[in-house]
């Protein structure tokens, strides 16, 4: 696994906006041409602002339980469900226990280290 060996970082924001009720942590699992790997760590209670990506992200629930919104529609995660995030639409992810998830984002974010 090419760069599973990252170690955990401090997440305070998405697309250039603080996370709300606190801070996660994520680090860098894979890279490949077209898309990046992460895994993500939020606290119960630590929630994203609503944004959009000039990408697709697609969340893959490890643990915990996730909520939020995706076109202003409502939308739930347990464990072991996924959650797509298309490229341009408004989404917000919110933990309502600790959580801890995979997310693939494709094609490669124009910015680093995390999108």
């Amino acid at each position: 696994m090419g760069e599973s060996g990252n170690v955990w970082q401090i997440l305070s924001a998405v697309e250039g906006l603080d996370l709300l009720g606190g801070t996660g942590e994520f680090r860098l699992r894979e890279r490949t041409p077209s898309g990046l790997l992460y895994e993500i760590r939020y606290p119960a209670g630590v929630a994203s602002p609503e944004h959009s990506h000039d990408h697709d992200s697609v969340v893959y629930l490890l643990s915990g339980q996730l909520r939020g919104t995706l076109d202003g529609r409502p939308v739930e995660v347990e464990p072991g469900q996924t959650m797509v995030h298309p490229k341009g639409i408004a989404h917000t992810v919110e933990a309502i226990v600790d959580s801890q998830w995979l997310e693939f984002k494709a094609p490669v974010p124009g910015r680093m280290p995390i999108e």
